[in-house]
């Protein structure tokens, strides 16, 4: 027996529209805050476009899941059931590669909190586009908070992901065996005419 909703108390498309809605939350919000803030973490200028580019790609591939669910699709739930993999490929190695630079611009951090939250003093020059300081918050944890809470979000990132992806391939053969249950004469006990 599989288990439809593990973790959730909705039922499975109520539980995975619901999922799909935190997931598509949190997207849009990290990615609007990397888009906007990111120069002050990551220091090569397209660098931050990329990662908040590929947050809200995250978030639209589950607002795609959430509305396949909500008119229960039998395409469009493969269609995303199809999609995740990718997405929760491009999510593990775009956190790799966040982490890693987070790691190589730890100095650069450091000396923003120390000099008034002003940009990098190569990306200001380089003509990165500031708009306004670090984050305060960001000075006030310090770097090892910080690069904590990046790798926890990231890691649950790709749980929430692959989770979604779970619900999405159960619906899917949900419809399948539903689709299969035609019972034994044209059209039998389950079929709608």
């Amino acid at each position: 027996m599989w288990c439809d909703n593990c973790l959730l108390v909705l039922p499975l498309r109520g539980g995975a529209i619901a999922w799909a809605v935190v997931i598509a939350a949190y997207s849009i919000a990290g990615g609007l805050f990397l888009l906007i803030k990111g120069q002050f973490i990551y220091f090569f200028f397209p660098e931050w476009q990329i990662y908040g580019g590929i947050s809200l790609g995250i978030a639209a591939a589950a607002v795609i899941s959430m509305l396949a669910l909500s008119n229960r699709s039998y395409i469009w739930i493969r269609v995303v059931k199809f999609l995740w993999p990718f997405v929760i490929m491009i999510s593990a190695v775009r956190a790799i590669i966040m982490i890693v630079q987070l790691q190589r611009g730890k100095d650069k951090i450091l000396w923003e909190c120390n000099n008034g939250g002003q940009l990098w003093t190569d990306s200001a020059t380089a003509g990165i586009p500031s708009s306004g300081s670090v984050p305060s918050g960001f000075c006030a944890m310090g770097f090892s908070s910080l690069n904590t809470a990046f790798i926890l979000s990231l890691l649950v990132d790709l749980v929430f992901q692959v989770y979604m992806f779970f619900l999405t391939w159960r619906f899917s053969k949900r419809l399948e065996h539903y689709s299969n249950m035609k019972g034994p004469f044209n059209g039998g006990y389950y079929n709608a005419y």
